[in-house]
């Protein structure tokens, strides 16, 4: 796909089409437009502010995909970073990764956020095992983890929203 299917309207945050898009365009155009969202220096002061963007990037995913969104001190957005890869219905995650890149980043905090490519965004026993270990272990270096955000087609999941991230 071409930047020149986009042209930038008359009103901020609008775009003409400028050639025929087909449905591949348009979804790629929408991730694209996604990874902006959450690109670096843009502030989240709650998850829900993120749902809508991590829900586009992950709930078509046919495997599980684990991500970290680091965030510096004043909550603003760092890098976005998928680093684990998955089976239909696990990830495997590894904290000790986790915690170097959460140091390399210099983050002082994470959302914690994977996809169930079920459709179900339901937290399983696993998912809150795994919080608790990342918290535990990020804790120890000052790192706080505000959320971990479960994807679905059917809508996000909050830990921190459904009070079972422990603090």
């Amino acid at each position: 796909m071409k930047h020149t299917k986009l042209k930038a309207g008359e009103m901020v945050g609008t775009y003409l089409v400028t050639s025929p898009v087909t449905e591949n365009d348009i979804i790629t155009m929408a991730k694209r437009f996604t990874r902006r969202k959450l690109a670096k220096g843009r502030k989240i002061t709650q998850p829900s502010q993120a749902f809508e963007h991590l829900q586009l990037l992950l709930q078509d995913y046919e495997h599980e995909v684990f991500s970290v969104l680091f965030l510096d001190s004043q909550y603003r957005v760092i890098r976005f970073e998928e680093m684990f890869r998955g089976t239909i219905d696990a990830a495997i995650v590894y904290p000790r990764e986790v915690l170097k890149a959460s140091l390399a980043y210099n983050a002082a905090a994470v959302i914690l956020v994977h996809n169930h490519p079920s459709g179900d965004p339901e937290p399983s026993d696993a998912d809150r095992r795994i919080t608790v270990l990342l918290q535990e272990t990020l804790r120890l270096i000052d790192i706080k983890v505000i959320d971990h955000v479960v994807v679905g087609s059917e809508g996000c999941i909050s830990f921190a929203e459904r009070g079972i991230l422990s603090i």
